[in-house]
């Protein structure tokens, strides 16, 4: 994203330069994860999705459900949004996310509900798997 003070799309009340952005460039400069929970690393994925930063999505993946690799957006793909609707701490080291994520494509509209996995490994929380509503 070129302009970092733009709205995130995450949907939090920030510029991307003070919110996704700064996770995906700490991460772009050092290989290092920061996101501070499961929440936080879920916007940050969105973020991610929206603006086709596959190295990012790939390493934010647990190792033991990471695709090889992943295409970028369709064209003319346009995200539309993102719904939090819970974040469930299960214990230090495991996290749920329920969320809505909304797309359009081709003049069809998109809903992709999906209640993730999340499990911390060596201080970064990573996505495990998740369950499609």
């Amino acid at each position: 994203m070129n302009d970092s003070n733009l709205p995130c799309p995450c949907g939090l009340p920030s510029s991307y330069g003070q919110c996704c952005g700064l996770i995906h460039q700490h991460f772009a400069a050092t290989g290092k994860l920061t996101a501070a929970d499961a929440e936080a690393l879920m916007r940050s994925r969105y973020s991610a999705y929206v603006l086709d930063l596959l190295d990012y999505l790939l390493a934010t993946w647990h190792p033991s459900s990471r695709p090889s690799t992943l295409t970028p957006n369709e064209p003319g793909l346009k995200w539309l949004g993102l719904q939090v609707k819970k974040h469930v701490r299960q214990d230090a080291e495991h996290a749920l996310v329920e969320f809505v994520a909304r797309s359009k494509l081709g003049g069809r509209a998109y809903r992709m509900s999906e209640i993730s996995r999340f499990e911390r490994v060596d201080g970064a929380w990573l996505y495990l798997d998740g369950e499609i509503g």
